[in-house]
């Protein structure tokens, strides 16, 4: 009841006072959440990243941008919990207001611009809070920083030590000419400098790229074959859109941003199977986008996913919408005759 009435309060509030709201209540740690939590079962146990995860279920970056609350994320049933973005030099991100819940589609929009505090507090912060699960670092270059190659490089050599795995955000529309970067060449020279970094580094954590939905079958092709030739670690699928809001009904669908949620399903469902058959399996793929139930995530693996995270959903339906899936998902497998949920990945992809 306690949470049914602090939800339908943070549903009235402005979305971004809600969320500080819900960031807030998340640090005190007074609840006891894991007496909520649905105990993970075997059949969703998978590996990836050389990493056990215990359920495929992650919480994707944007909710946690400052890497306060991600033990108590990981009692809510979250298989793993990714932060940020974070970026070299603290930054507020785009004017307010800058996030709109769109009800009648059960999507966001938001035009955020990477607002968080910046590598050095984060790292502290991490420093200071051992991680007790799977966490990842999504990290992006400061708006104003041109070369933003050497923005990447920073980051990675301040948290990589930190983190079981690193994510390269070159896909959020919030900040001017990222989406460039999925240019051939220039995608290319990323990945050369982080990959000499790993190698210098001598530790094998994931290194993986987060992409644009907005993606013809031809750029895909293009990165499908850059990824192969250079042996990536992951990618994952995808961001928010900037498309297809003329088909929405709620009153903020024109709203400036990217869009999340409910009409991001298909769309990345769309990039995932095409990305899957490129690589046949070869590289790892976190799907994101849309994932509201048991049906959705277990679609998205059947797409080709070995991972999946969320965000959107956790806004319309509460916090324990991971253990809601995990459940859901534990009985479909069974449903299916599958031992593993290793098995579906990408049983639909063709």
């Amino acid at each position: 009841m306690l949470f049914q009435i602090l939800n339908s309060f943070l549903k009235q509030t402005d979305p971004e006072v809600a969320h500080e709201y819900a960031i807030k209540f998340l640090k005190q740690n007074i609840i006891p959440f894991e007496f909520f939590k649905f105990t993970t079962d075997k059949s969703l146990k998978i590996k990836v990243f050389d990493i056990d995860f215990e359920n495929p279920i992650g919480l994707a970056a944007g909710f946690d941008k400052n890497a306060e609350v991600y033990n108590s994320i990981f009692k809510l049933g979250f298989g793993f919990s990714e932060v940020g973005t974070i970026t070299p030099e603290p930054q507020n991100g785009n004017p307010k207001p800058r996030v709109f819940r769109l009800n009648a589609d059960q999507a966001i929009i938001n035009s955020l611009g990477f607002p968080n505090d910046g590598m050095n507090k984060v790292h502290a912060r991490i420093k200071n809070n051992p991680k007790k699960s799977i966490l990842g670092i999504n990290i992006g270059p400061n708006k104003q920083n041109a070369t933003k190659e050497d923005d990447y490089l920073k980051c990675i050599e301040k948290l990589y030590p930190l983190a079981d795995y690193i994510t390269i955000n070159i896909s959020s529309p919030n900040t001017p000419n990222l989406r460039n970067l999925h240019d051939k060449k220039k995608i290319l020279d990323l990945i050369n400098i982080l990959q000499k970094f790993k190698k210098d580094y001598k530790e094998n954590k994931a290194i993986i790229f987060k992409l644009s939905p907005n993606l013809n079958n031809s750029e895909i092709n293009d990165l499908s074959e850059i990824f192969l030739e250079k042996k990536i670690d992951g990618i994952v699928l995808t961001n928010t859109t900037v498309e297809g809001k003329e088909s929405l009904e709620d009153e903020n669908k024109n709203k400036e941003g990217g869009l999340s949620g409910n009409p991001l399903n298909l769309i990345s469902n769309r990039i995932i199977k095409n990305f899957y058959k490129n690589f046949k399996g070869t590289i790892p793929i976190i799907g994101v986008g849309g994932v509201s139930n048991g049906i959705t995530a277990y679609e998205k693996i059947k797409c080709g996913a070995s991972l999946l995270q969320l965000y959107t959903a956790m806004v319309f339906k509460g916090p324990y919408i991971a253990s809601k899936i995990n459940k859901e998902l534990s009985n479909l497998i069974k449903k299916d005759g599958l031992k593993n949920i290793s098995e579906a990945i990408g049983v639909n992809a063709n």
